[in-house]
């Protein structure tokens, strides 16, 4: 039977379900001691870190990494069962040039994303960062340089929150594997992970995001993962945290699909293509208005969208990422407003648009234009005004118990790849289809 490749969400799954396991099987005496993960509540002094991250919205993600030299996706190496020693050399190719991540950052900010998060380390185990605790990094090898520090200069030098990536998974470490079940190794690798992670948070400045990825092999006990967060709390006391060190965090994260949290802040990742590392082959792009799209629907359902680039290794931005996020950079000029700082939007039912909000005016996202009339069903609140929110042109509406018809639009959609009609309500807008339509519509006789 052919099984697929682990990929990072599903490796995040099988954790969860195997640390729940584990916490019902003995466990050796050292390990016992090791403190139980809390509540599933988020960190203290949440609500005052995660507001900037609220208004955001719309972030870059950037794997980069020893992968970038084959070209052939991020985990390579596991899947193509590449020996270390083989996967090593790699290093002496890793020759980034001048001023990559300038280029990064411009694009990030000309796409409208208000935050990067790169990864300073990889499931393949070498460190983009200046690290002490082993020479397979960047500044040790032919790069020769502090990756890391040109990243966050840059990012800063545009004005965006930055911070890194780190995966717990190692792949190169000796004991990233017999850590499982060799006590004196487990604790040889998580002293040797949490002094990375310190290392990060103490040679950089301020950081604002620690973004954890794959726990395997350990649960949060074997990971210390309490203890790991509140060192990280301690160095950088307004960073957020998210969920991949088996602790809640300040917010979760969903990969390649939108799971919109009810009870938490909540992000979104996803790839451009198929691939979050540097993968000429792979094609299967997404288009400028299928990140619009996606876009809209986190800001709709309250959570934020992280939106990754894979540079080659010479730390170059593939042309048609440049191409897409510069289309998508263009609608966000006009239309940014319709998105940062939203709050959850309760409209959401419609064939053809989506929805977002500011207070009592709710952004009708026309994705698929209709043509002359666009109709939304079900609202609850009176519409006062409409216009066209690129151009400003009013729009002419109709409405009545059942539906609000916009109307005298143009045949071809105004804006593209999303055309938004802003509708000002009396109050803070409300659909309910089961009432007003499939309730309250009056039924002929039979």
């Amino acid at each position: 039977m052919f099984l697929p490749p682990l990929s990072r969400r599903s490796c995040f799954g099988l954790l969860t379900a195997t640390a729940a396991l584990s916490s019902c099987a003995p466990k050796p005496p050292e390990q016992a001691a090791a403190p139980a993960a809390p509540p599933d509540e988020p960190p203290p002094d949440h609500e005052r870190r995660i507001q900037w991250w609220r208004q955001a919205k719309f972030g870059m993600f950037i794997h980069w990494g020893l992968y970038s030299v084959l070209g052939r996706h991020e985990w390579v190496m596991e899947n193509e069962g590449i020996p270390t020693a083989e996967y090593e050399a790699l290093a002496a190719q890793f020759r980034p040039k001048p001023n990559f991540a300038r280029a990064w950052a411009k694009l990030a900010k000309q796409a409208g994303m208000k935050y990067m998060v790169m990864t300073s380390k990889h499931h393949e185990g070498f460190g983009l960062f200046d690290t002490k605790l082993t020479t397979y990094c960047a500044p040790r090898q032919a790069a020769g340089r502090d990756l890391a520090a040109e990243f966050l200069d840059a990012a800063r030098a545009e004005g965006l929150r930055a911070g890194f990536y780190y995966s717990l998974m190692d792949w190169h470490h000796p004991d990233g594997a017999r850590c499982r079940n060799e006590e004196a190794a487990r604790r040889r690798f998580v002293d040797y992970i949490h002094g990375q992670i310190r290392e990060l948070c103490t040679q950089y400045g301020k950081l604002d995001i620690l973004w954890y990825d794959v726990a395997w092999p350990l649960d949060a006990a074997g990971w210390e993962s309490e203890a790991m967060n509140r060192m990280v709390f301690d160095l950088q006391p307004d960073i957020l945290v998210n969920n991949r060190n088996l602790l809640a965090g300040d917010f979760s994260t969903s990969e390649q699909r939108i799971v919109a949290e009810a009870a938490q802040d909540w992000e979104a990742c996803m790839t451009m293509n198929g691939s979050w590392g540097y993968h000429p082959a792979d094609d299967d792009w997404k288009t400028p208005k299928t990140i619009v799209r996606n876009l809209v629907t986190c800001a709709r359902d309250g959570g934020n969208y992280l939106l990754n680039i894979g540079p080659r290794a010479d730390g170059s931005i593939p042309e048609e990422s440049v191409r897409i996020l510069t289309e998508v950079g263009r609608w966000m000029g006009k239309n940014g407003a319709t998105i940062y700082g939203a709050p959850r939007c309760q409209v959401r039912r419609s064939n053809y648009c989506n929805f977002t909000r500011q207070g009592n005016t709710l952004y009708v996202h026309v994705h698929f234009w209709p043509g002359s009339t666009v109709t939304v069903a079900g609202l609850k609140n009176k519409i006062t005004s409409a216009r066209l929110l690129a151009s400003g042109q009013p729009v002419t509406y109709r409405q009545d118990g059942l539906r609000v018809r916009f109307t005298g639009l143009p045949a071809h959609p105004p804006d593209r790849p999303v055309t938004v009609i802003a509708a000002e309500c009396d109050g803070e807008p409300p659909q309910d289809m089961n009432e007003v339509v499939r309730i309250g519509r009056a039924r002929a006789g039979v």
